[in-house]
């Protein structure tokens, strides 16, 4: 039986036993009494290197229980994967009860205690006895995972003012040992799980990158879940631990069934690229139609919550916002601030604050409040992108660039500097036509446009030939009138 299945706590388990272990079955010969000796070796012949054995799961409980007793709560996990008659020897609760008082007995500083009394006083106040078998292993589970929780919340309480965001992301990833796989499914059932293998991190997003060459098939494929990984016991005095039991938080599951019949983001000389949603990015080789690499572009508004608080099948829940009460006529409708950054590989192409943004009542349509941030008519508003605009990739051979393309991360504020919005996704710049009645522009005129549940975004740009440079010349806000009205309470 595998250990996700069996495991009460959903931990996901990476350090098996080793083939040194001693808890490693190994083939034997049963002895007992009675039994008819062994044929005689012949002359010359050497004497087999199992002879005598006897199957470490075929000894009694109490010995089991005893050679138990000695291992720390990661061996005693990865003892419990073995089988099942392990499973429950290893979660035995007078010895996970002398793990979880070694570990949170309270500290006595004041006065003297006598070694007996060290001894007893824990193990009476466990109540070994009143307790359901495998208790006191998942309340040491428990308590160290909310432990780290505890840390984490501490270290994501300051905020950045300029940002609204958390100011101590990457302290919060060290303290957490938080990292992230992709859990490919075949259509068959069977998992392949992987590792990332790259990692960058800016003020408002996280990307995350898989490759490597032993991909499984793109047609045996059904979906994919992205999950963050954290390990169940952290010491944080110490580097995270790369092996031992961890717990998978699901982020975000996608389907790759359609994936072909979906619209290319983007291509090179060597691969096509093409966008799930929420900010999966996914590469295919133009020859051979097979994976070449896979970005995920977070955002890191809740980004942890999200990686470490959900369970390998159900992702986190935010807990539901209490509406900003404001007796305004048009609250909801001003004192927003956008932060925008478009960039790829480390080079950041824009990064720009536009404050105090506002619209009126009038500008309500189908639904969407219109929020103009940059005004085609306005040229003292225009910004140029610095650089060649093209999104970056690379395997562990190969590498390029996909040329129109980068990752746009929007960070949306109310009026009280609370992230109301926020979205980083892989997105391409696309040639479109000048509106007949707008003014007229020097050059070729680009589009770029996302859109969720909660709002678009309306890019347009223009390429100047003789400064071989783009030069942002609208964007606009298209923000969910629903999404609102749940958040300030208004009734658009």
């Amino acid at each position: 039986m595998s250990s996700q299945k069996r495991s009460t706590n959903k931990t996901m388990w990476h350090s098996p036993l080793s083939a040194a272990s001693p808890l490693r079955k190994e083939p034997g010969v049963r002895l007992a009494a009675g039994c008819a000796p062994q044929k005689q070796q012949a002359r010359g012949q050497t004497p087999s290197r199992n002879a005598g054995s006897v199957p470490l799961d075929s000894m009694p409980a109490e010995i089991l229980l005893k050679i138990f007793s000695y291992l720390d709560a990661v061996a005693l996990l990865c003892a419990g994967c073995v089988n099942r008659r392990f499973y429950h020897l290893a979660s035995d609760n007078f010895i996970w009860g002398k793990i979880y008082s070694a570990a949170f007995s309270p500290k006595r500083s004041n006065w003297r205690v006598s070694s007996v009394e060290k001894t007893a006083a824990p193990m009476s106040l466990l109540s070994l006895k009143d307790r359901e078998a495998g208790h006191w292993k998942k309340e040491y589970i428990a308590k160290q995972v909310s432990s780290v929780q505890a840390a984490l919340s501490q270290a994501l309480k300051p905020v950045n003012p300029y940002t609204g965001l958390p100011g101590k992301t990457k302290e919060a990833l060290r303290i957490s040992g938080l990292g992230w796989v992709l859990v490919l499914k075949e259509k068959s059932g069977r998992e392949h799980i992987l590792e990332h293998v790259d990692l960058s991190i800016d003020d408002a997003s996280v990307t995350i990158v898989w490759y490597g060459k032993n991909w499984p098939q793109l047609a045996t494929l059904s979906t994919v879940d992205l999950c963050g990984v954290t390990p169940v016991f952290m010491d944080r005095s110490k580097p995270p631990p790369k092996t031992g039991p961890r717990w998978r938080s699901l982020i975000a599951k996608y389907d790759l069934s359609c994936l072909k019949a979906a619209a290319t983001l983007g291509c090179d000389r060597l691969v096509r690229i093409f966008c799930l949603k929420p900010g999966l990015l996914v590469g295919l080789w133009k020859s051979e139609e097979e994976l070449a690499f896979v970005m995920a572009n977070l955002h890191v508004h809740h980004l942890v919550e999200r990686s470490t608080l959900g369970s390998a099948t159900v992702p986190y829940e935010l807990l539901p916002h209490t509406p900003f009460l404001d007796d305004s006529p048009e609250c909801g409708l001003h004192g927003y601030q956008l932060h925008v950054d478009m960039h790829s590989g480390g080079v950041f192409y824009l990064c720009g604050t536009f404050r105090n943004l506002s619209t009126k009542k009038g500008y309500i349509e189908n639904g969407y409040v219109k929020l103009i941030v940059i005004s085609v008519k306005n040229n003292a508003e225009h910004l140029p992108l610095v650089g060649k605009v093209g999104l970056s990739w690379k395997t562990g051979v190969l590498d390029g660039c996909v040329k129109s393309c980068f990752i746009m991360d929007v960070t949306l504020l109310d009026e009280c500097g609370k992230p109301f919005w926020c979205v980083s996704s892989p997105v391409c710049m696309r040639p479109c036509p000048s509106p007949p009645d707008g003014p007229h522009l020097l050059g070729q005129t680009y589009c770029v446009d996302y859109a969720d549940e909660d709002g678009q975004v309306h890019v347009e740009l223009v390429w100047i030939e003789e400064t071989q440079e783009h030069f942002i010349v609208s964007l606009v806000l298209h923000l969910s009138a629903a999404k609102i009205n749940r958040w300030f309470g208004t009734k658009y």
